[in-house]
Formats: structure tokens, C-alpha cells, sequence
């Protein structure tokens, strides 16, 4: 894409973190704004924040684990603005814990919003995007835990290892259609976010029956908010390379370069038929 004026950009998750940070970037760029959240104070928020910036913005309380929450989504945006022009489908839990520990409800939770959130996004907003035969770009955000699979954390790399593929597939099946829609997936590391602490906004029937944590759920969970908190890159550093990739048409945003070297280990892993290598460890 190469002009932002006056384009509509509907953002997931935008009420809080990474989503709103990619909305006050397009904002600098004279982007009309569209919101989606599950969390209603936080949304609130963030469409007074715009509204009072002069920004044109509309807020939609929106479960994209729900497709008739998504469609809502894109007929409001339609009946506001007229048109979209980027999709961000950018909302996002993060379940930890081990392989064979997570419930039912956990494996719901996760793969509703993580994944099925994409799929409705792309099955709301796609064909329009393309019938509207403008240029349009789709940030769909994966994580580098959807190319690498550390150990504590099998249910979300699951969920982002889908949404990696499924934006790749989603770039051939563009490309057979037209040359207009491009679409892109975003990897970051750890970003200083609430994503760590998107249990908040877990539905009350996909809730675990309470029980005493153990210490190693304590160990976990302190370790996934010390690592959110310690990460070195902003929010606004990664809305900044989400604002490059859409403008630049590059598909793969990778956030933190230094992590490349871990993603090489695990396609080493592959293509010499060895054992995973548990690429969370110290070097020795």
C-alpha cells in the first residue's frame, strides 16, 4: 500500500497492547480507525483516547472466538466507514503449562481466540476485501511461538504454529485471486504487553474449576510475566515494523532478530531428522 489518508484499518484486540499500539500508528498516517476488544473499559479507553485526538474511530465490542461477533464487526466498520482497507486480526490469549495438562476448556480458550479468531477474520473480511478491488493488506499476528516449540508451551505455539501456515496458504490462495490483497504474519519475541495476563478476559463456561496452583504453575507464571516485562522491544517498536511490512508488501515480520538463530536450529532440526533441540536453554 502506498497512501494511508483517509483508509480504514479494523484492528482485534485493539483495545490494549500490540492492537493499539498498530492503531496509533496508522493514526499518524491519517488512518479512520476501527476497534474491536472483549474487554469493554479498555475499549472504551482507546476510543476516547482517538476521539479526543480528532481521530475518526469506532469501537465494537467484539469475542472474535464468535463469528457472528466478526461479522457484526465488519458490518459496523462497512455501515461507519464504507470500506476497510487493513485487517489487523491481532487479539490474543496466552495458556501455559504442559502438554498433557491443559484442560479442555484451556485447548477452547486458547485455539477460540488465537485461531478461530483468524478464521473468522478471514472469512468475514476477505471477500469484501477483495471485491472491493482496492489495494488492502491482512496483518495476521502468529508469534516466534509459532516457529519454534519450547517446552511449557505447547498449547499456545499449537495455536500460533496455525496461524503461521494458515496466513502462508492465506498468501497463495490471495495471490490466485488478485494482486491487490496482500496479507502478512507477524512473529515478535516478548513484548511488555497484558498478555500475560489474559486470563482477565477468560469466558466464565471455558473457566478451570478453582484449585490450589502448584508450584511449578507459580514457577510458570512468574516466568511469563518477568519474560513480557523484560522484553526489550516496544509495543510501538512493533506497530512501527507492522506499519513497514503494510506499506512495504513484505509477508514475514520478524521483531527480534536476534531469535533467527533459534529459528534456524529448529529448521536444522527438520531437515537432519534429530531430535528437537530445546532452544529455550542457555548455550553452554
Amino acid at each position: 500500500m502506498e497512501t494511508f489518508q483517509d483508509k480504514v484499518a479494523v484492528i482485534t484486540g485493539g483495545g490494549s497492547g500490540l492492537g493499539l499500539a498498530m492503531a496509533r500508528r496508522f493514526a499518524r498516517e491519517g488512518m479512520r480507525l476501527v476497534l474491536a476488544d472483549v474487554q469493554a473499559d479498555a475499549l472504551a479507553g482507546a476510543v476516547a483516547e482517538f476521539e479526543a485526538a480528532g481521530t475518526p474511530v469506532l469501537g465494537v465490542r467484539c469475542d472474535v472466538s464468535r463469528q457472528a461477533d466478526v461479522d457484526a464487526l465488519r458490518d459496523a466498520a462497512l455501515d461507519r466507514f464504507g470500506k476497510v482497507h487493513v485487517l489487523c486480526n491481532n487479539a490474543g490469549v496466552a495458556p501455559g503449562g504442559l502438554a498433557w495438562e491443559s484442560t479442555l476448556e484451556d485447548w477452547q480458550w486458547c485455539l477460540g481466540v488465537n485461531v478461530y479468531g483468524v478464521i473468522h477474520g478471514l472469512r468475514s473480511f476477505v471477500p469484501h476485501l477483495i471485491a472491493q478491488n482496492e489495494p488492502a493488506h491482512i496483518v495476521n499476528t502468529a508469534s516466534v511461538a509459532g516457529l519454534l516449540s519450547p517446552p511449557g508451551m505447547a498449547i499456545y505455539c499449537v495455536s500460533k504454529h496455525a496461524v503461521v501456515t494458515l496466513t502462508e496458504c492465506l498468501h497463495h490462495d490471495l495471490a490466485s485471486k488478485t494482486d491487490l490483497v496482500k496479507a502478512s504474519v507477524l512473529c515478535p519475541a516478548y513484548v511488555p504487553t497484558g498478555i500475560s495476563d489474559s486470563e482477565r478476559n477468560r469466558p466464565a463456561e471455558l473457566r478451570n474449576a478453582p484449585r490450589e496452583p502448584t508450584p511449578d504453575d507459580l514457577a510458570r507464571e512468574e516466568a511469563l510475566r518477568h519474560a513480557v516485562k523484560s522484553g526489550r522491544i516496544t509495543a510501538d517498536d512493533v506497530a512501527e515494523r507492522v506499519f513497514e511490512a503494510v506499506r512495504d508488501e513484505r509477508f514475514y515480520i520478524l521483531t527480534h532478530q536476534k531469535i533467527k538463530g533459534a529459528i534456524e536450529t529448529r529448521m536444522q532440526d527438520i531437515l537432519l531428522e534429530r531430535a528437537p533441540t530445546d532452544t529455550s536453554r542457555p548455550k553452554k
